[in-house]
């Protein structure tokens, strides 16, 4: 018996109308939407600070709100990349290597990760810390599918 995969999304807010956002969500039956932000209540966040996000979420699509920083980088590290030039591949070495340290994998068992949606800043996942969880997680989860929205 072949156990299906489990799909994990990602999504950025940048660049999106709440609409476009919503939708996307829908559209891929996310059922947990985890923020993987350090910061998330910025002004500049518009529909994505915390609140009204936990809010949208439950009154539009039914989607469930999770805050895990532990999926974030560390302020240092953070700022080391923006302020240091933005060498990714140090920032990425740097950030997987603080996911090694916390261990994610084991805070995050399958039925968590299946049909959630991880959610940050950047419009795609190509230089965000997202994908590069999603990555992490699949070199550890061979049953994960990773979809980005």
């Amino acid at each position: 018996m072949t156990s299906r995969p489990v799909k994990l999304y990602t999504i950025g807010f940048t660049k999106k109308s709440a609409e476009q956002f919503f939708h996307a969500l829908m559209a891929a039956g996310v059922r947990r939407l985890i923020d993987i932000r350090l910061n998330n209540t910025s002004q500049l966040a518009g529909f994505a600070k915390r609140e009204d996000l936990r809010y949208f979420l439950q009154a539009i699509c039914q989607i469930d709100y999770l805050h895990r920083p532990e999926l974030a980088p560390t302020q240092e590290i953070l700022d080391r990349y923006k302020k240091g030039g933005g060498d990714w591949e140090r920032y990425r070495e740097d950030f997987l290597g603080l996911m090694t340290e916390r261990r994610i994998e084991q805070r995050f068992p399958m039925e968590i990760l299946d049909q959630s949606c991880l959610l940050c800043s950047e419009p795609t996942a190509e230089h965000c810390h997202r994908g590069l969880v999603a990555e992490y997680l699949l070199e550890r989860r061979p049953r994960l599918e990773i979809v980005h929205l």
